[in-house]
C-alpha cells in the first residue's frame, strides 16, 4: 500500500483558497463592517486551530465528510474552552459561509444559548467530576447526584422521591417527580442514572417510603443539601466545587 506523500491539506493550497474565497465574499457582501471583521477573524482561528490539529484535521477541506467533522470537533473544543454560545454560533456562520466559498454546504449544530435566567450547563469534564466526587461520598450520595444530574430534578422535587415512584428494569428505567403546585412529572432515566439507583435501593431496601434515609430516619430537604462547615448544601457543595457552575438547576 502506497503512503501519501506531501502536506496536509489544512496546511496547503484548499486551505489559503477557501479563506481567500470567503474574504472575497465578504469585500462584497451588505453586513456590517464589525460583522465582517468578526467573520475574518473567526476564520483565522479556525484554520490556525486546524494547523495545530493537521494530523487528525488533514480531510478538512477535502470533502463535505472531512469539513463537517472539522467544524464539529472545533466546535467541541470552543464549548470546552468555555467560549460563549453566540460566540461559538457567530463562528459556525463564518465557516458555513467560507466553506460555501468552495462548495462544500455544511450543516454543523449550533451551540444552545442559555435563556435568560437559565443555569449553566457542566461541561463533558466538569459532569465526570461531580459523579467521581458524589461516588467516593457513597452509594447514596451518588444517586442522588445521579438524580439531579441526569433527570433534571430540582432540590425539592429530589427530597420529596418515595421508593414508588422509581420503576427501574433490566432495560428501562422512569422516575416521578413532584413538583411545584402538586404537578407530577414522570422522566427517563439513563443506564448510568439507573445504576446508581439501583445501587442505593440495594442497601436501602426496596420497601415503600422515603426513597433518601439516613442513621435518623428521612432525609428532609436539608438533609439532601447536606449543609455542613461552611453551609453549602450537599449538591451545591459537590458541583462548585468540581465545575465552574455557580447557579446549577437543583
Amino acid at each position: 500500500m502506497s503512503s501519501r506523500s506531501g502536506p496536509p491539506a489544512t496546511s496547503a493550497l484548499p486551505a489559503r483558497e477557501a479563506v481567500a474565497a470567503a474574504h472575497r465574499h465578504l469585500d462584497r457582501c451588505k453586513l456590517s463592517a464589525n460583522t465582517v471583521k468578526a467573520y475574518r477573524r473567526q476564520i483565522a482561528a479556525y484554520v490556525a486551530w486546524l494547523a495545530e490539529h493537521a494530523a487528525e484535521r488533514d480531510d478538512a477541506f477535502a470533502d463535505l465528510v472531512g469539513a463537517e467533522a472539522a467544524v464539529t470537533a472545533w466546535r467541541r473544543s470552543r464549548i470546552d474552552d468555555r467560549a460563549a454560545p453566540n460566540t461559538i454560533n457567530q463562528g459556525i456562520a463564518a465557516l458555513t459561509l467560507m466553506y460555501a466559498q468552495v462548495g462544500l454546504r455544511i450543516d454543523v449544530k449550533r451551540a444552545t444559548v442559555p435563556k435568560p435566567g437559565e443555569p449553566d450547563a457542566l461541561t463533558t469534564a466538569e459532569q465526570g467530576a461531580v459523579e467521581r466526587a458524589a461516588a467516593r461520598r457513597g452509594a447514596r450520595d451518588a444517586a442522588i447526584i445521579a438524580v439531579l444530574l441526569f433527570a433534571g430534578a430540582r432540590e425539592e422535587e429530589c427530597a420529596r422521591l418515595e421508593a414508588d415512584d422509581i420503576a427501574i428494569t433490566a432495560r428501562t428505567g422512569t422516575i416521578r417527580l413532584h413538583g411545584k403546585g402538586d404537578q407530577v412529572r414522570t422522566v427517563p432515566i439513563p443506564p448510568t442514572a439507573r445504576a446508581r439507583i439501583t445501587a442505593w435501593l440495594d442497601i436501602r431496601g426496596r420497601q415503600p417510603g422515603p426513597l433518601w434515609t439516613g442513621q435518623r430516619g428521612e432525609l428532609t430537604i436539608s438533609g439532601i443539601r447536606g449543609r455542613g462547615a461552611g453551609g453549602q448544601p450537599l449538591a451545591l457543595r459537590t458541583i462548585k466545587t468540581h465545575s465552574r457552575v455557580k447557579h446549577p438547576h437543583l
